[in-house]
């Protein structure tokens, strides 16, 4: 489950917005306490707490404090995810380029207004939390893995011992995070600035492989 805008919210069911608000207040709550307490010094307790929720609707959305913690940037995976299930390929178009239009749209559905701070503010946690940087690992990981799964079923590439399907995966992985590096160094960080950080990225990769090594 990922972000959404107040215009898409309000067109769910009464259940479903309460999830979602429940959800996003988990989230703010944390990140706020999280950097004013450190993420050792806030018990899911007090999280829980403060957002007057119990920890059984806690672990009905997350997995862990580093799982909320780090949700502002895996929601955009999950996004990629959905949006590679539905997109339907130009005849003859790279899977790269799949690949890289799946996830500029998974951007396009966070919220313009908010997300770019969470993502900061949980990026610096993670520079200073050991377990948050591990969790990363872990979902990046399990991501890529996924993201193979349904771009061979949907796509119809080789299996077995071809490399480049995974690769592809991997190195769209690594033109985001080199994106999100830069982006998080600029004075006015948007969604909308990481998206056109991502495209230079990947647009930079063919030269990878022709760069000279003097």
């Amino acid at each position: 489950m990922h972000s959404m805008d107040s215009t898409d919210l309000d067109r769910l069911p009464l259940r479903e917005r309460k999830k979602l608000r429940t959800r996003q207040a988990l989230v703010d709550t944390a990140l706020d306490l999280f950097t004013d307490r450190g993420f050792d010094g806030v018990t899911l307790d007090a999280l829980c707490d403060a957002v007057d929720v119990s920890k059984r609707t806690f672990f009905r959305t997350f997995s862990s404090k580093e799982d909320v913690a780090m949700a502002p940037t895996q929601d955009v995976w999950a996004a990629f995810l959905e949006e590679l299930e539905e997109v339907e390929p130009a005849a003859g178009q790279p899977l790269f380029d799949v690949l890289r239009d799946a996830l500029l749209a998974a951007l396009g559905r966070m919220p313009a207004e908010g997300w770019a701070h969470r993502v900061l503010l949980s990026r610096r946690l993670a520079a200073r939390t050991p377990s948050m940087d591990a969790h990363g690992l872990a979902f990046c990981d399990r991501t890529s893995r996924a993201a193979l799964v349904v771009t061979r079923r949907r796509f119809a590439l080789p299996g077995g011992g071809d490399l480049r399907p995974r690769l592809a995966v991997d190195l769209l992985v690594a033109a985001f995070h080199r994106a999100l590096e830069a982006w998080a160094e600029e004075p006015d960080p948007t969604r909308d600035r990481l998206a056109s950080l991502l495209r230079e990225a990947c647009a930079a990769l063919p030269t990878v492989f022709t760069l000279p090594a003097r």
